[in-house]
């Protein structure tokens, strides 16, 4: 897996974040184009899916598609092939020459249906398989304005305590991201610790409430999450604690408690993936652009941030985006008291997507 993870962000570092060359798969004309989206939740959940279908919305304008070449299937669970089966034969038997998954559960069998239709074309978020004809993998640097959001955590915490709602602890996707999330706040509290509670899924409501709940409980100020919905947000607003969100501005969840969110623009990537489509330029090639780009950001910090919080977060963004600065930059040690970054040294995006470690300062319960 390492390996070919590995290879594929090389290619993807090689050929550019958008990049597209001839392939077998020839130009599909607009008014001929039918997409399908296979989204884990609904729409309305002011989190991972709302902000994806805002992506939707955008490259459907920006294209200029109807509303009858755009189906969705809402609500598809990730932990069951069959259901994300059903799901996608349905959308091909409407007729969609292009089917869209936003969930990494959905790698799989998406990998083994493009095999099986290799005249549609088939797009994965956020995982790491891709062919040669028809499939490939599209995600983004989210570490970097994971980065900057810690830096608004670190610098509000009153108790140094700060709690991370993690979908799982074992996925590279979230352990780097809760990393990245920790570094931005030791940098500007070099004595800030973080407790993180993993949730066993990519979106169970339920769960991400009650995990909330309990960091809370044990003394964390506040929450960074890598989950689906608002509950984090919620938590602390009743509690009279902060949260930083995910995905999307989380501010009226939680008027109180919000200070920012690491967000994404998905239009921006399926703006240039549906373009190229049409102008015959399609290419399975994985995708990983960043702030630079514009995939992704950082939300509007609310007025619950520490003073000086926008001062310290664009200074570090401009280093960020200049490239002076990489997120994981030695020295770093892990919470084994293991070297894991030399002095010296700062990780790759391919290294970075094979992190399966906790940075030093971090306890996962």
């Amino acid at each position: 897996m390492k390996k070919i993870l590995v290879l594929a962000l090389a290619l993807v570092m090689m050929l550019g974040c958008f990049a597209t060359a001839n392939a077998e798969i020839g130009a599909i004309a607009k008014e001929d184009l039918k997409i399908g989206f296979v989204y884990i939740g609904d729409v309305s959940d002011a989190g991972y899916t709302y902000a994806h279908h805002q992506g939707t919305l955008a490259m459907q304008e920006a294209i200029g598609l109807t509303d009858d070449q755009i189906v969705l299937k809402r609500n598809v669970s990730d932990s069951s092939a069959s259901d994300t089966e059903t799901a996608i034969r349905e959308l091909i038997e409407t007729g969609c020459n292009v089917v869209v998954g936003i969930s990494f559960g959905y790698m799989d069998t998406m990998e083994e249906l493009a095999e099986e239709y290799p005249e549609v074309i088939f797009a994965h978020c956020s995982g790491y398989k891709s062919n040669e004809e028809n499939f490939s993998n599209y995600f983004g640097r989210i570490y970097e304005a994971r980065y900057l959001s810690g830096i608004a955590a670190g610098l509000k915490t009153e108790t140094n305590h700060l709690g991370y709602v993690a979908a799982f602890d074992t996925v590279p996707e979230v352990v780097y991201s809760l990393n990245a999330f920790y570094l931005g706040a030791k940098s500007v509290n070099p004595d800030v610790k973080m407790t993180v509670k993993a949730v066993g899924s990519w979106y169970d409501p339920t769960t991400e409430r009650q995990v909330a709940d309990a960091l809370l409980d044990m003394g964390c100020d506040v929450l960074g999450m890598h989950c689906d919905t608002t509950g984090p947000v919620v938590a602390a607003q009743e509690k009279g604690k902060w949260a930083v969100g995910y995905n999307a501005d989380m501010s009226e969840a939680g008027p109180d408690s919000y200070l920012t969110a690491p967000i994404w623009h998905w239009g921006v990537y399926l703006t240039e993936f549906v373009q190229g489509i049409i102008d015959g330029n399609y290419a399975p090639v994985n995708a990983l652009p960043g702030m630079a780009e514009g995939l992704v950001d950082l939300a509007p910090l609310s007025g619950n941030v520490a003073e000086g919080t926008a001062e310290a977060i664009e200074a570090a963004k401009a280093t960020i985006l200049s490239g002076e600065f990489g997120v994981f930059e030695g020295p770093i040690y892990d919470n084994q008291g293991n070297l894991m970054v030399e002095e010296g040294q700062t990780l790759t995006p391919a290294e970075i997507l094979n992190i399966t470690w906790f940075v030093e300062g971090i306890t996962v319960e």
